[in-house]
């Protein structure tokens, strides 16, 4: 496969600029399929409706996701209800379901058939604690000073928990994600903070506080620690599989990773 990059080259001597067509070669690899199964029970609402969106991988230059219709995709929990998911709107690749039941501790297992191949993993709903409140402050930085927001929970004693963070802040298309085990604060009060130089009052950040099963931290750590090292021309250094097993065929593997997590969500105006 063959990439043209038009590079404009400023000739200051002639006072005239040209343009150099590069070829890059890429090596080119079979599309896999891509699943995003993250089932989110906010707290507060039914959690009845639920989606999941599937895809292929593309060419790296790309400038769209191919979508997948076609599949059967359906979850069922530990009595074997089936809940079953559907896409709605044609070539999106985005499968709904309206009558899904959350319950924490409940087991499921999701099913995703495509193209003669089944997928499965199975995963436990984990429950999540209040954000009970927030503490905003100035932080001296290099760059100057910063506004932080802290956001405080209650951790569960004598139990280990996983948890992750996301962060929504205006200029931002893609959410800030961490995520923390309390194996050095079982018990006590946990806060994260979120601070950027860009920050200023009126602002709102989204913060959604989610409760993990042990697999699920492990991946998604992996996941943030492979994506902050990789350059933007640079491949991956690892290749990071979820959760999701081809049951035809092991080596055909996909990406992406089932997910079934209480959520809490709070947003906050800076002051």
């Amino acid at each position: 496969m063959k990439k043209y990059i038009l590079i404009p080259m400023a000739l200051l001597l002639l006072c005239s600029s040209c343009e150099e067509v590069i070829n890059v070669d890429l090596n080119t690899a079979a599309p896999r399929l891509v699943i995003e199964a993250s089932i989110d029970w906010e707290k507060g609402t039914s959690g009845n409706q639920q989606s999941i969106k599937l895809s292929t991988t593309t060419d790296y230059f790309s400038n769209s996701m191919p979508t997948v219709s076609g599949a059967n995709v359906f979850i069922t929990n530990s009595t074997n209800t089936v809940f079953t998911f559907v896409e709605q709107n044609p070539n999106t690749g985005v499968y709904t379901c309206n009558n899904f039941i959350p319950e924490i501790d409940e087991v499921y297992t999701l099913t995703v058939i495509y193209d003669g191949q089944e997928y499965r993993a199975t995963e436990k709903m984990i429950a999540v604690p209040d954000v009970t409140r927030t503490e905003q402050k100035t932080i001296s930085e290099l760059s100057g000073n910063q506004i932080e927001v802290e956001f405080f929970f209650q951790d569960e004693a004598n139990t280990d928990n996983y948890y992750m963070f996301k962060y929504k802040t205006p200029g931002f298309l893609i959410p800030t994600l961490e995520v923390l085990n309390d194996e050095f604060q079982e018990g006590n009060e946990i806060s994260s903070s979120y601070s950027d130089e860009k920050l200023k009052a009126g602002d709102l950040i989204r913060f959604n506080l989610y409760g993990l099963s042990e697999q699920c931290f492990n991946y998604t750590n992996l996941l943030i620690n492979v994506a902050n090292s990789a350059g933007p021309f640079s491949p991956p250094p690892a290749t990071v599989r979820g959760n999701i097993v081809n049951q035809t065929n092991s080596n055909n593997y996909c990406f992406g990773f089932f997910r079934v997590s209480e959520t809490d969500k709070f947003d906050y105006i800076v002051q």
